[in-house]
């Protein structure tokens, strides 16, 4: 499991009463000791100092001092420096901790706006998972692409959708994010993702944003038999189903057994899918 940067700081401020692998510059970041990291500077410390949180830079990211992320960028620190577990650059870890200062600081020191982690997430996409949307409207309006692909084939329409964060998603689209991409290891769409969910304000706000409404995923599913064959049948499945079934959904795509979505909603018993559907048409 992942552990916290805030979480390894404070297993690390406990371990400086041992020896450290990092050197001086590093651990007077970490202990937020800023005229110290002056004068190590000043005498010639190693700026790029590295400690298991990754650079004296990751350190000062995470903990939003700006201060001191304008004194190791002043003396050469590596702005584009890899080195924590998940191969977070620093502009990754101010977007992860929310730290907008140091975000608009790294942005105009030169930081590059879609460098990938580990994960192949760009900053963009972080901001999309915490469910930062201001650093998510920096981003895009410095160039950060919308419809980038993580590791996972996830874009940040996507992830708003499965999140259910209805802000996110419209900041995204705003953004020139595109609720038609294929997205997500089941070649899928945002979509079909929150009509699985149950997400049903996400649903009509990807169908008002022209998502395609009877596109296939790999398992052989539509958004509405995604409702059906992963819902339950409750209140925001049966409104998923209802405004794409408003909106034009093709109710008799069948699934690749030969089921369509009338005899998947009978079968599960599902008495308020099944009434929409017949009224709609659906055989």
């Amino acid at each position: 499991m992942r552990r916290s940067l805030p979480a390894l700081a404070g297993s690390l401020v406990i371990g400086l009463l041992q020896p450290s692998v990092a050197g001086e510059l590093y651990d007077a970041t970490l202990a937020g000791k800023q005229d110290e990291v002056a004068r190590l500077l000043a005498a010639g410390a190693d700026v790029n100092d590295e400690g298991d949180l990754g650079t004296a830079l990751h350190v000062a990211a995470f903990q939003g001092n700006a201060a001191t992320v304008t004194l190791l960028l002043n003396k050469g620190a590596d702005i584009e420096k890899v080195k924590t577990s998940l191969g977070d650059h620093p502009l990754h870890v101010a977007v992860d901790y929310n730290q907008p200062e140091v975000v608009a600081l790294l942005l105009a020191r030169g930081a590059k706006v879609d460098a990938r982690e580990a994960s192949g997430r760009t900053p963009l996409h972080v901001a999309a998972f915490k469910k930062h949307d201001a650093a998510a409207v920096k981003l895009m309006a410095l160039g950060a692409d919308p419809n980038a692909l993580d590791g996972q084939r996830y874009d940040i329409v996507t992830i708003a959708s499965v999140a259910d964060d209805v802000p996110m998603l419209k900041t995204a689209l705003k953004g020139g994010g595109k609720a038609t991409n294929i997205t997500s290891p089941y070649d899928g769409t945002a979509l079909i993702a929150a009509a699985h969910l149950g997400h049903d304000e996400v649903v009509r706000t990807l169908i008002a944003a022209g998502a395609p409404l009877d596109h296939v995923n790999n398992l052989g599913w539509t958004a509405l038999i995604e409702s059906i064959v992963l819902g339950d049948g409750g209140k925001r499945h049966v409104a998923c189903l209802e405004a794409l079934v408003k909106a034009g959904a093709n109710v008799n795509i069948a699934d690749r057994s030969g089921a369509t979505p009338l005899a998947l909603a009978k079968r599960r018993g599902y008495s308020e899918m099944v009434a929409i559907l017949e009224k709609a048409g659906a055989r």
